[in-house]
Order: C-alpha cells, then sequence, then structure tokens
C-alpha cells in the first residue's frame, strides 16, 4: 500500500533509534539454536536486524525476533496503519507483529505463556516502505491463524516486534534488514475516525 499521508515516528526518523528499547526472543527458549541482533548504525539514523535462522533443530521450525521492552503503551487508535522505512534488504519474507497485552508468566519456570499476536508477513523493498493497514494485521496463536480473536486494541499497543521465521521450511540461514523508521501513518482527517475504524 503506498500513501501520501504523514508519519508519526515511534522509532528513527526525527527519533533517533534506541537499541536498548528492543529484546531478542528467539527460539532458544524452546531449544532452538537461532538467533537475531538488532544494530545500530554509528549516526543513530537506522539499525539492522540480523541473524541467523536455524530450521534444523527444531525440525524445520525455527524464529529468530527483536521486540519492544516492557512496559510500552502506545495509543495508535487517530492512525490508519504503520510505515516501515527500508534501507538495505535481502529479499527474504519477514513478519511485523504486534500485541496490545504483555503476557503473564508461568509460574514453574517463569516464562511467558503464549498469547494472540496480530501478524504481518511483508518482502521488504531496498531503499523503499513497507505500509500496512491495520486490517492487514492477522490474528494468530503460536503462528497459526485465529478465527475467533478479539479486536486489535489500537488504544493500547503493548509491543511490536520484527520475525524472521521458515514458513514451513522456505527459508533459513543467514537473514539482514536495515530499517530506517518505524511509524504510524496519520489519518487524512484525524477528526473523522471512530470506532468502527479501528476493525
Amino acid at each position: 500500500m503506498a500513501t501520501s499521508e504523514p508519519n508519526f515516528y515511534l522509532f528513527g526518523g526525527y527519533k533517533s533509534w534506541n537499541e536498548n528499547a528492543w529484546s531478542s526472543s528467539d527460539d532458544r527458549v524452546r531449544g532452538g539454536r537461532s538467533k537475531s541482533n538488532l544494530e545500530l548504525s554509528p549516526d543513530l539514523n537506522t539499525v539492522t536486524f540480523s541473524g541467523t535462522l536455524d530450521i534444523k533443530t527444531l525440525g524445520g521450525a525455527g524464529f529468530a525476533s527483536q521486540r519492544t521492552v516492557d512496559p510500552q503503551n502506545w495509543d495508535l487508535f487517530d492512525y490508519q496503519g504503520l510505515r516501515l522505512g527500508v534501507g538495505a534488504a535481502d529479499g527474504k519474507k519477514y513478519t511485523l507483529v504486534l500485541k496490545d497485552e504483555v503476557p503473564p508468566k508461568r509460574a514453574a519456570d517463569g516464562r511467558e505463556e503464549s498469547t494472540v499476536s496480530w501478524e504481518f508477513d511483508f518482502v521488504a523493498p531496498v531503499d523503499g516502505e513497507v505500509s500496512v493497514l491495520w486490517k492487514d494485521f492477522r490474528p494468530t496463536y503460536r503462528g497459526v491463524p485465529v478465527q475467533d480473536a478479539e479486536p486489535l486494541r489500537l488504544d493500547r499497543i503493548k509491543r511490536i516486534g520484527i520475525l524472521m521465521r521458515s514458513f514451513f521450511g522456505a527459508q533459513e540461514g543467514p537473514f539482514k534488514l536495515e530499517l530506517k523508521y518505524i511509524a504510524a501513518i496519520e489519518r487524512p482527517d484525524k477528526s473523522k475516525s471512530t470506532k468502527l475504524d479501528s476493525t
């Protein structure tokens, strides 16, 4: 989707990136060997999401991701979607992930419980943009589509993440994606937004 609406920058743009605002979330928590990094450029204008996706250890599955650290709370109800500014790209398929709740932790081992995520898959253009409307995010649970999920709460986005996964063995190995910014796309006329616009 190409739009001419202005951006409200969450990361990058007129806001410098902060690598400490992000944390890795890789399949090592499930016994895998995938690994991700988020490296800040010297001028603080871009970050590079990179690493290695291993799909052999977990029998064809595997994932490597970076997500925002807790606590966060973005009220994006008055916006129409998200836009990624892309620098260098490798032609692989990535996933943009949103959560409107922080997953609770299990009492037994302190690991986070699995909860519904909202996802959008994309192949990033080199020196281009990826723009996605809220309606294009799909609810999933551990990668499986959810048919009866509650609507995404745009007024309380708790996490934003970038994910690399195998897509059932379709890709593996090194990956690298340079991001210039992550921004919310402003509506042409915010005054006309209603609750029905967010779903």
